[in-house]
């Protein structure tokens, strides 16, 4: 595993949405690179940057033309290996988006295997054998090409799915086994593409819908031996290099993967902690006290235990497929849901904006497939200029949230603000071991409030809009706090919504 990750904190970006330099409306390169000293201000060190690659964007960039080009939307090849530069000088690794699922259909290789005379590319992509059939639990697509078939998708009709094969056969007709030659050149494909972006400078990849390849592939028993044999002829040459799955599952670890991440999944861990109210449940900070925390923190246990010895689990403050926490929580809220996340064991993973509370912008037309997402992956918003500093163009990416004054140049100054927060927690994770390390146990839940132990260190929350005492021994000290709380001789009281750590030598 790779030395800098037990400290690495990401720092996620949608680059359509960060900073736009060239006037044309959307986020670029040089925009990036002209915010690096901000992000390692933060206390970030690694950068996971949504697809950066030639695309259409009919899915946002997830439907990729080609994937050895970067698109001219945000600027030149040589505008990208600045940014690689200029972060190496600043260590700050930077990570992109992998997309092995699926290619656009407009990359030219699947538009040669759509060709009706039979070629070396015909079976990179998964087809069956006539175009009036349409097998029930497939998305095929119809009709849009001569030949003589119809093609699967992962998702969009406008994303073909690469054939990785399938695990089990159910129609011989069509269907190849992914130990087929003709799918192993997928795998070797798949690896050329990594290969060239690691030799750029490109530090890791976040893998996207990590665990579809193989197809009929129930227990992923395939798709982990595909990603086993990927994942370790690569790290022979690259041993410094990471891989981030999205996968959500202890899978993901056992085949190879350095980090997973908690997607927001119904009844997960992050759901349970945070979302749960959006399903008429209630989450562990709901501000009465109505959430679980021993039961979400079994969850996050049972997970944790599984894979702690062989990798990590990535913890998400949100992204680009999530609906901020801005919005659904105040702003004190939001400071000790952040700095909990942080403290958990586990790789942090800060979602741009996220560090000021931006909010979900709700009911927002869909733009380049967003549709729900869309509302997550609004400008950055640096100041109070024109469209909040991220851009002086007339028309841009997607609507600024005009409803509000949160932005960066606002809260810079404020020592109380969520920015500063942010940063003081980050802080304080990077320079003790002991949250840095793999030790935790759940102490207890009582009645709303709730506490964990980092080795040595006793992370206590009050979640509740309403006060809150803890009982600790005389000798020991607050030694971080987060909000309100005073301890008098032992008896800790927690204001609403704060959180302290406890040093326990």
């Amino acid at each position: 595993m790779a030395t800098w990750l037990k400290k690495a904190v990401f720092y996620e970006i949608y680059p359509n949405s960060f900073l736009d330099t060239n006037g044309d409306g959307y986020g670029d390169f040089k925009g990036i690179t002209s915010k690096l000293d901000y992000i390692k201000s933060l206390g970030c060190n690694a950068i996971w940057i949504n697809p950066i690659y030639d695309s259409p964007f009919r899915d946002g960039g997830y439907d990729v033309r080609d994937f050895f080009k970067v698109s001219k939307r945000f600027g030149i090849l040589d505008d990208f290996k600045e940014l690689l530069k200029v972060a190496a000088k600043l260590e700050i690794r930077i990570c992109l988006d992998l997309v092995p699922g699926h290619a656009s259909e407009e990359n030219p290789l699947f538009i040669k295997s759509a060709s009706p005379i039979r070629n070396e590319y015909s079976d990179m992509f998964i087809w069956n054998k006539s175009p009036w059939e349409l097998p029930d639990g497939y998305r095929f697509i119809s009709g849009r090409y001569e030949r003589n078939g119809n093609y699967l998708v992962n998702f969009f009709s406008t994303q073909p799915a690469i054939n990785y094969g399938f695990y089990e056969i159910t129609d011989p007709n069509w269907q190849l086994s992914y130990q087929d030659p003709r799918c192993l050149k997928q795998r070797n494909y798949l690896k050329q593409i990594i290969r060239y972006w690691f030799d750029l400078g490109v530090a890791g990849f976040r893998v996207d819908m990590a665990d579809s390849l193989v197809k009929n592939d129930p227990d992923k028993v395939a798709t982990i031996a595909l990603w086993q044999e990927v994942l370790q002829e690569i790290k022979k040459d690259y041993s410094e290099h990471i891989f981030i799955s999205e996968w959500s599952s202890p899978r993901a670890i056992k085949a190879g993967f350095d980090v997973d991440f908690i997607l927001d999944h119904y009844h997960n861990f992050l759901n349970r902690l945070v979302r749960y109210e959006e399903t008429g449940n209630h989450s562990v900070f709901d501000a009465l006290g109505r959430g679980d925390a021993k039961k979400c923190f079994e969850v996050f246990i049972k997970w944790f235990q599984e894979i702690k010895d062989l990798g990590d689990i990535g913890i998400i403050t949100c992204n680009h497929d999530t609906p901020r926490l801005g919005g659904f929580y105040s702003v004190p809220q939001l400071k000790i849901i952040y700095t909990t996340l942080f403290m958990l064991p586990g790789i942090p993973f800060l979602y741009y904006g996220d560090e000021i509370g931006m909010k979900y912008q709700k009911d927002l037309p869909s733009k380049e497939c967003g549709f729900q997402r869309t509302g997550s992956r609004t400008p950055m918003q640096w100041n109070q200029n024109k469209h909040r500093g991220f851009s002086v163009a007339d028309d841009i990416f997607l609507p600024v949230d005009t409803t509000s004054e949160i932005d960066v140049a606002t809260q810079e100054d404020d020592p109380n603000s969520l920015l500063n927060v942010v940063r003081e927690s980050l802080r304080f994770r990077a320079s003790h071991e002991d949250i840095l390390g793999k030790d935790f146990q759940f102490v207890k839940a009582d009645r709303g409030l709730f506490s964990f132990k980092r080795h040595k260190l006793l992370v206590i929350v009050n979640p509740l809009q309403d006060p809150k005492t803890y009982r600790i021994k005389s000798a020991q000290k607050i030694i971080y706090q987060v909000n309100e709380a005073t301890n008098e001789n032992g008896l800790i009281t927690l204001k609403p919504f704060s959180l302290v750590i406890i040093s326990e030598e």
